[in-house]
């Protein structure tokens, strides 16, 4: 069995595709066009962040919302979102495609494309099965996605592949490494965290709503860790 993130590189590899479609779709399309397409995406990321949501079991709740605290807590702490901000006015100074709200797009992506729950058990799949089925049909959706997003963001969906190859990837090898750690209910309610963080992001999206969604993005790693400290001391909330 391959250790490497394989279906991780099929993935990068499709957004890579898909946004430099999208990018000439940026050139070629009204705004109207690329506007009602944004609309569309948005919508059905609302539905999908909601579904994901609702599936954490009752008794995961308290992990579920202390997560997403101390998730919160430790991004503002180390500036997440300050930090893409950063990157954004790095990237205004020095390239054009700076000026399209990279920040804004380099997180949506992120979390669109490594906070679902397709992410999660694809990835863990591969890690510890070998099985890539999963994130093959995640590839050619975000391969889709990515064109509504880089023609409205532009050039950061194309750079969101290296966050992707970090998060994806790498749980890919760690759930390769420490298979014990994800048993199906710290699946559960890691898949509900992220699709709270991809509720939030399309609300941002439909501007329904502001919030800074990157520094939530440690409570992926807290409720794994979280899962596992209630699982091995048998605490209860």
């Amino acid at each position: 069995m391959s250790k490497l993130p394989v279906g991780t590189f099929i993935n990068m590899a499709t957004i890579i595709v898909g946004s430099l479609i999208g990018l000439l779709f940026q050139q070629i399309f009204p705004e109207n066009i690329r506007d009602i397409t944004f609309l569309a995406v948005g919508l059905g990321v609302l539905v999908i962040g909601l579904q994901m949501s609702l599936k954490v079991p009752d008794e995961y709740l308290p992990i579920f919302i202390i997560s997403l605290v101390l998730g919160g807590i430790l991004g503002e702490l180390i500036g997440v979102e300050d930090f893409l901000d950063d990157c954004e006015l790095w990237m205004r100074a020095n390239f054009k495609f700076g000026q399209q709200r990279f920040s804004e797009g380099l997180m949506t992506a992120v979390v669109l494309f490594c906070a679902s729950s397709i992410t999660i058990i694809g990835a863990i799949e591969e890690g510890i099965q070998g099985k890539r089925e999963l994130l093959i049909v995640k590839a050619a959706l975000d391969g889709v996605t990515s064109i509504a997003l880089a023609s409205t963001y532009g050039m950061s969906i194309l750079l969101s592949v290296f966050p992707m190859l970090i998060i994806q990837g790498g749980l890919t090898i760690l759930a390769s490494q420490v298979k014990s750690l994800f048993t199906k209910n710290t699946l559960a309610v890691l898949s509900g965290v992220g699709g709270l963080l991809i509720v939030a992001v399309s609300v941002k999206m439909l501007e329904l709503g502001n919030f800074r969604v990157a520094n939530l993005l440690p409570s992926l790693l807290v409720v794994v860790l979280l899962t596992w400290l209630q699982r091995k001391f048998k605490f209860k909330f």
